[in-house]
């Protein structure tokens, strides 16, 4: 782990139906990011469907491989660094931790669709010389239950991929990853309960991180290897802190401060920390002007007084 790594101060830039132009990467720019994570989708149907369906026509263009490539062109043209991170998308927004198999048959059908659904984006990820390729995001009973596929995927990944790679861990899973010493970064999506509190307070969401920061030092002490937050962010809703990762739409008491006061506090107890690599902020819409502001109750900074606090960390932060 070398101290003198730039730290990554990135943007989960979320895929839309349009090309993206150079008004769309201005905002990126202005809060002084250096990295966006570009995430094209696959799709599948239920918990246990193996088969995963990506590049079709009803997909919006961002969410393409040919999309991908014009995102990260884009990016790159703007000395944006990129991770290519593709994800799985269940019907029904079902989660992905749970993506499991009912027979050895649907076990192989669906290893050999993953691996030509990744092995793609490995192959865009060379082409585009990106700096990080993410090989999956938070499936944690695929790898439980088929170690030994993604021993062989990763091996495979990288004859096709030279740069650097990760796998983005939910905030639960990630000590169990088998496969950390054959990766780069130990990525995690940071959705780490702080605080029970309808509105935490500063001091209140210090506390709640430090069981969880010691925790990120041992792994990373262990592997030898850096934390890198694939995602991180809060909601600007009530309790915020207490179960972060839930996206639920009744959840629309809109709370600002409680996303202000957690993401700066995340910032000013993880983000300094030698074994860090930095992260990617969840997540960053490309029509900035459209997103966010002050009566939305969504994961998004943009246009909400959380914003200054991230412009002003990644503008410090090297």
């Amino acid at each position: 782990m070398s101290p003198d790594d730039p730290k990554i101060n990135g943007v989960s830039f979320v895929a839309s139906p349009h090309e993206v132009q150079q008004e769309n990467i201005t905002p990126v720019l202005n809060i002084h990011a250096n990295y966006a994570s570009v995430m094209p989708f696959g799709f599948t149907r239920n918990l246990n469907d193996p088969e995963i369906v990506f590049n079709i026509e009803r997909q919006w263009y961002g969410e393409t491989k040919d999309g991908a490539q014009q995102y990260i062109r884009k990016l790159h043209e703007n000395n944006i660094n990129v991770m290519l991170k593709p994800q799985i998308w269940i019907w029904r927004g079902e989660f992905t931790g749970y993506l499991k198999m009912n027979t050895e048959k649907d076990w192989k059908t669906l290893e050999e669709s993953y691996r030509n659904f990744i092995l793609e984006f490995a192959q865009l990820a060379e082409e585009m010389k990106v700096s990080i390729f993410c090989i999956g995001t938070e499936l944690e009973q695929f790898i439980t239950n088929r170690p030994e596929y993604w021993k062989v995927l990763i091996t495979e990944i990288k004859n096709i991929y030279k740069g650097k790679l990760t796998y983005a861990a939910n905030w639960d899973e990630y000590k169990r990853v088998p496969f950390w010493k054959e990766l780069d970064y130990i990525g995690v999506d940071a959705y780490f309960p702080v605080s029970e509190s309808k509105t935490p307070t500063a001091e209140e969401a210090q506390g709640g991180w430090q069981k969880w920061k010691k925790e990120m030092q041992t792994v990373a002490t262990t592997y030898n290897k850096k934390i890198l937050f694939a995602e991180y962010g809060y909601r600007s809703v009530d309790f915020a802190g207490k179960e972060p990762w839930k996206s639920d739409r009744s959840m629309t008491e809109v709370n600002i401060e409680a996303q202000t006061n957690l993401t700066q506090v995340l910032f000013e107890e993880v983000w300094n920390q030698e074994w860090f690599a930095g992260g990617f902020l969840w997540k960053w819409y490309i029509d900035h002007e459209a997103s966010g502001g002050p009566d939305n109750s969504r994961f998004t900074p943009q246009n909400k007084p959380v914003e200054a606090i991230i412009r002003e960390r990644y503008k410090t932060s090297k």
